[in-house]
């Protein structure tokens, strides 16, 4: 009969940003092994709290399924030998499936004949199984960052310190270092104690009645349910950041809401300070009104319950007042730096070894933005505003405020900036010119912010490519892959006639002026790659289907706004509702590029035409190539492409009517030269050979 299964690792606190990982690779780990061990279940249920890690299995099997199979091995050919005995790979074969030589025998499959053995296994019982299992589960864990604890060698992500394993109501034995299992887990570490869990069934009723929500999703209700009734009660607009949350989620185990407030005269201080402050340094909820401003309050999630929530508010205050008194002290010290003097220091601050310093990167992303200007055409205005924005967009750097809060950089330059008597447009442009920053953040909204931001990032993608770092696998220490991703959103939020090659040019120029340690052809084709695999996940991100893509993508991708805007068009015309319409132009457009590339020449002589459908092929390219180009140059997808579609009709009257591969060479020539006149216009749009269906 079915059982349940519950192992609970009990640690030291684990660090609120490792629980969600290590829980979910437990529940990962325990359904690959009962897979792989072929026992039933119902289903697996993860638990996690700062100090444990559980996995319940509900309806665990009492015995693995027994294994009756047959396995192919080798062909015939290869399974005997001269004599018609068997060969040596048909021996290993047996040998590695059990199977005693008498017993094979062949089947044909595929019109091959191939040998075959009988494998037969009894399942073992799960009790004995799980004494040796659910230990190598525990230690095959990994973590971010491990911990070695007395004379153990076992690295974990914090100390073990119980274990329960249970099977029903009978305990697992098994021991890791020297902690053996039993059936007590802990209540919280002040409010709860010790308690027997009788059966799995039991574990989170048990632990719910020693002051421990065990259950993740229950902890995130309570803790919403909470800032939901407080902000009824007091009218108040609290923020709740995902991430804050998420945080917040893993660092207690009896959440309770409480609030407090702060001295007023602190708002005179820019509130992405004071937010941040709160956040990051005390975990608090800021409270906003409704036109968004910081209010003199804050939100925060006590690990207990509610005895003497005053006394806890207080105490959370006091280290807050401390928290904000250190901050209005930096602010009103960074008031007093010039930025000329700001950006001076930035002679001394390294940026990359190989690469400069910071004022070396910002002499190269005023060269950036310049060139990107006079590229666009900007106007005056523009122009000078970038050019200032570029001179100073690092300063900030040097400040005491982003010293202490990496994450308001650009944010204090912006206001260092205005009262410092910059203009609102280079203010701006210092924030903006960071954004995106980060996968849900949006583009620079400004102009200014957005060149100044294409050329900062671009110089970062180019100058490290130019030494070697290029993103492999999960490892992408410099962010270049959000890098790239960021310009290409600003490219299309902007709709800037700025291809991607055109970017490329100007930035290896400016590299190329401290001299370029790689060939400029290497490090733009790398660049080109790599920004395809970001302009791809873009795609895939607009719901844009995968074939859509490839046939897009094939046609090239420097032009980043045109790109998406085929992919859309396309994936418009070979909806289920359209898709029977469009067929015919997919069609022709696939004949037409097979044979096209046949051709070596794009002359054509209308004196060769032998038959009428070549002449009306030919007028009907023409008049479809001029509303292509005109269509495509202003950026009119679906027109463009409607173009190309009218000739689906007289491509296959062509076809029909003659032999292009025809004996007369001339003749042959001419025909295929007309295809890739067409092919030409085909293939600048898209590889339709790469859609399904």
């Amino acid at each position: 009969m079915p059982k349940d299964l519950l192992l609970e690792i009990g640690l030291e606190e684990v660090p609120a940003r490792f629980v969600r990982g290590a829980m979910e690779q437990l529940k990962e780990k325990t359904e690959k092994w009962l897979a792989d061990t072929r026992l039933g279940y119902k289903e697996v249920k993860a638990y996690a709290t700062p100090r444990r890690l559980a996995v319940l299995v509900a309806g665990l099997a009492e015995k693995q399924e027994d294994i009756n199979e047959e396995v192919k091995g080798p062909a015939r050919k290869i399974a005997l030998d001269e004599t018609g005995g068997w060969s040596k790979a048909a021996l290993g074969f047996a040998r590695s499936q059990g199977a005693d030589p008498d017993s094979l025998f062949f089947r044909e499959l595929g019109g091959v004949e191939y040998v075959y053995a009988k494998k037969s296994s009894i399942g073992a019982e799960t009790s004995s199984l799980l004494p040796d299992a659910l230990p190598a589960l525990i230690t095959s864990m990994t973590f971010p960052k491990n911990m070695r604890w007395g004379s153990y060698d076992l690295r974990f992500v914090r100390p073990i310190r119980w274990l329960v394993a249970l099977y029903g109501s009978d305990i697992v034995p098994f021991e890791i270092t020297g902690v053996a299992t039993g059936n007590v887990s802990r209540g919280h570490r002040f409010l709860g104690e010790d308690t027997v869990v009788e059966q799995p069934s039991v574990y989170v009723d048990r632990l719910r009645a020693q002051h421990v929500i065990a259950d993740i999703e229950e902890r995130r209700k309570a803790i919403m349910e909470g800032i939901r009734s407080l902000s009824e009660e007091r009218g108040w607009n609290i923020a709740v950041k995902d991430d804050l949350l998420e945080e917040v989620l893993f660092l207690v185990e009896t959440p309770t809401v409480l609030t407090g407030s702060f001295d007023p005269s602190f708002l005179h201080i820019p509130q992405e300070v004071l937010i941040t402050s709160m956040r990051e340094h005390q975990r608090y909820f800021p409270v906003l009104d409704a036109e968004g401003r910081l209010q003199p309050h804050f939100v925060t999630v006590r690990n207990g319950d509610r005895l003497s929530l005053d006394v806890v508010a207080k105490g959370n205050e006091k280290v807050l007042r401390a928290r904000l008194s250190d901050a209005k002290f930096f602010y009103e010290e960074d008031k007093k730096l010039k930025i000329e003097d700001a950006s001076a220091k930035l002679e001394n601050i390294v940026y990359h070894e190989e690469l400069g310093t910071v004022a070396d990167k910002v002499r190269r992303i005023r060269a950036i933005s310049d060139r990107i200007t006079q590229h666009l055409r900007a106007d005056e205005e523009v122009r000078t505003a970038v050019s200032r924005t570029a001179d100073i967009c690092k300063f900030d750097l040097v400040s005491q405020m982003v010293y202490e809060f990496p994450e308001l950089q650009g944010i204090m330059g912006e206001d260092y900036a205005r009262k410092a008597g910059e203009r609102e447009s280079v203010a701006r442009g210092i924030n903006e010119h960071y954004s995106p920053r980060n996968a849900g953040d949006r583009p620079a909204q400004s102009l200014v912010g957005a060149i100044v931001g294409i050329a900062d990032k671009i110089d970062t993608i180019a100058g490290c490519f130019s030494i070697g770092i290029i993103p492999t696998g999960s490892q992408d220490p410099y962010a270049l892959r959000r890098q790239a991703a960021g310009i290409v959103s600003t490219l299309l939020a902007h709709d800037m006639e700025l291809t991607l090659t055109d970017l490329f040019k100007i930035v290896l120029e400016v590299h190329a002026e401290r001299g370029l340690k790689r060939e400029a052809f290497d490090i733009t084709k790398e660049m080109q790659e790599f920004f395809a695999l970001r302009i791809k996940n873009v795609l895939a991100e607009l719901d844009v289907r995968y074939d859509v893509i490839d046939a897009v993508l094939a046609a090239g991708s420097e032009d980043v706004r045109r790109t998406v805007l085929r992919a859309k068009a396309l994936q418009d015309v070979t909806a289920e509702g359209r898709k029977a319409e469009f067929r015919p132009a997919v069609e022709a457009f696939n004949r037409v590029a097979n044979l096209a590339a046949k051709a070596d020449s794009r002359q054509v002589d209308p004196g060769l035409f032998a038959d009428a459908a070549e002449t009306r092929l030919y007028e009907a390219w023409q008049q479809a190539h001029g509303k292509f180009v005109k269509q495509y140059n202003e950026v009119r997808m679906e027109d463009a492409l409607a173009a190309l579609s009218a000739l689906s009709e007289p491509v296959a009257a062509f076809f029909e009517a003659v032999m292009v591969m025809a004996e007369d060479e001339a003749v042959r020539r001419n025909r295929l030269a007309l295809l890739g006149l067409i092919a030409d216009d085909v293939k600048t749009f898209a590889d339709f050979s790469k859609l399904a269906g």
